[in-house]
């Protein structure tokens, strides 16, 4: 199939369609991206990127999983497709009413023979799926929906070890329609499509100012307990779980955790295990690799520097864990994606 192109275009459209029930990140958070590279292009004295917008079945207020409401500036039928450079499809608790809806379904497929960008975020892939979108794609979605997924869809290469499908080449993934993995995964897509769109140092500025690693490409394994670091668990942990990534050089052993999460070091192991499905110090070593990656990416540090920022202290005891996670040095790791690192 050719993928549609637009006429030359200084501003890129990028829309969202929202539903009962959609969840509100899969809608703020890419969206979020696209502004964020407006104010960063106007602080280089660049002119804006995007106009972003929300659409719906009807415009007005759209209810959320969580209960905010958030407002669609156009009615689905109202949207000119011939001026949108990209769509995205959320998931959320209300995607399953959304994909039965044929409707919605058909307009999914007519509006990728118009817009050169059609991709989803979580659980939306399924909207895609149904309209046999996927088909002969490469394609992911949120972990929980992926056995479902395989058993209704047997003609979509599914893989649930990615972030996202969106490769601008076409070599490992696809850059007309594309999926993404939960809820943050939509973050990292829009970032993608971002550094696709206006280079590698305005995404990087952006994720930066997001808080966020710029993770590339979307194949790359993912060991990121950013990406899941709540699925399942318990309230008892939720507020743990949320300091550890800002916490990787504190003291992170099974006694000092138990602490902060008000429980003995016995009941707090067993609690951790059964929510998370990792134990403790599995669960720390695994987003003290993640954050190790996104600073190897980033470049200009020293493999020691990444070390001791990321709670390994020694650089030994960082390459064991990568060998360990990611079958790869984080020398190597650093030289196959083109960062320069210092000397150990």
């Amino acid at each position: 199939m050719t993928i549609p192109v637009l006429p030359h275009k200084t501003v890129r459209q990028m829309a969202c369609y929202a539903f009962d029930n959609v969840m509100s990140l899969d809608v703020t958070g890419p969206l979020q991206v696209f502004a964020s590279a407006n104010e960063e292009l106007a602080r280089q004295g660049q002119r804006r990127a995007y106009d972003v917008l929300v659409f719906a079945e009807q415009s007005g207020p759209v209810q959320t999983s969580f209960g905010v409401r958030i407002f669609a500036d156009q009615a689905r039928d109202e949207l000119d497709l011939t001026q949108i450079d990209t769509v995205l499809i959320p998931g959320g608790d209300g995607i399953d009413r959304v994909r039965r809806n044929p409707a919605v379904v058909s307009w999914f497929q007519a509006a990728s023979d118009v817009v050169p960008r059609v991709g989803s975020v979580c659980s939306g892939a399924l909207v895609l799926a149904a309209a046999g979108m996927l088909d002969g794609r490469v394609a992911t979605t949120h972990w929980s929906r992926c056995d479902e997924m395989r058993a209704s869809y047997p003609g979509i290469g599914l893989v649930e070890n990615r972030m996202h499908t969106y490769d601008p080449t076409g070599l490992d993934g696809d850059a007309h329609i594309f999926t993404s993995a939960g809820v943050t995964a939509g973050i990292d897509l829009a970032l993608a499509l971002l550094e696709a769109d206006c280079g590698r140092t305005v995404a990087l500025a952006v994720a930066r100012r997001l808080v966020m690693f710029l993770k590339r490409p979307g194949g790359q394994a993912q060991f990121s307990a950013y990406l899941t670091p709540a699925i399942g668990a318990s309230g008892q942990l939720a507020g743990l779980l949320e300091w550890l990534p800002a916490n990787l050089q504190a003291d992170l052993s099974l006694d000092a955790m138990a602490a902060r999460a008000g429980m003995s070091p016995r009941t707090f192991s067993r609690v951790f295990t059964r929510d998370l499905g990792l134990t403790p110090a599995r669960y720390v070593e695994r987003i003290r690799v993640e954050a190790a990656r996104g600073l190897l990416q980033a470049g200009d540090i020293s493999i020691s520097q990444v070390a001791r920022l990321c709670g390994f202290g020694h650089p030994e005891t960082l390459r064991r864990a990568f060998h360990r996670h990611l079958s790869i040095s984080p020398q190597d790791y650093a030289e196959r994606f083109g960062v320069t690192v210092l000397p150990v």
